[in-house]
């Protein structure tokens, strides 16, 4: 069985938790990490099960002005490093062209500030929704990992999304 997990990221954290998860499937799924740049149609439709993630932006998934406010505070501070493809397609464009699921499981995770979803909003919940209305199953709640103010995921977060994909996995 195939996994896909599509991530978007600005710093890395996204990322490196897709990757986390990805480890935790790796016991029951072939599985393959791609930023949402690179993800296609037919990676998607190869795959057994979906996984999905990105940052929260202003309660929500980024935009183009979310993603350039990111490379400008990255350009700013010299302890933050911009992706690759951060300032690319996000996963809201993605969306708009993604084939139906016809019921094919998914799974739905964020990164946010380490603060009460009242304050942060939760990406995730953005794309469940996304996911639901793309005729997926999504197979469990939508996952926030945290990030502290400095925007390094928080000790113990990784170690939390390898069990989450292992979770996902059985």
């Amino acid at each position: 069985m195939k996994a896909l997990i599509v991530y978007e990221s600005m710093y890395g954290n996204t990322r490196a938790v897709a990757e986390a998860v990805a480890s935790g499937l790796s016991s029951a799924y072939e599985t393959e990490v791609k930023p949402v740049a690179e993800a296609t149609g037919a990676d998607v439709g190869q795959a057994d099960l979906l996984v999905v993630g990105g940052p929260t932006h202003v309660h929500g998934l980024s935009r183009p002005s979310t993603r350039k406010a990111a490379a400008d505070a990255a350009a700013s501070d010299e302890d933050l490093s911009l992706e690759p493809a951060a300032q690319g397609v996000g996963l809201r464009e993605w969306f708009d062209h993604l084939d139906r699921g016809d019921g094919k499981r998914a799974a739905a995770f964020d990164t946010r500030l380490s603060a009460p979803p009242l304050f942060t909003g939760r990406g995730s919940l953005r794309i469940a929704k996304h996911l639901r209305k793309s005729a997926f199953e999504v197979a469990d709640d939508p996952v926030s990992f945290l990030v502290d103010k400095k925007n390094h995921l928080l000790d113990g977060e990784l170690e939390r999304a390898q069990e989450w994909g292992k979770s996902l996995a059985g």
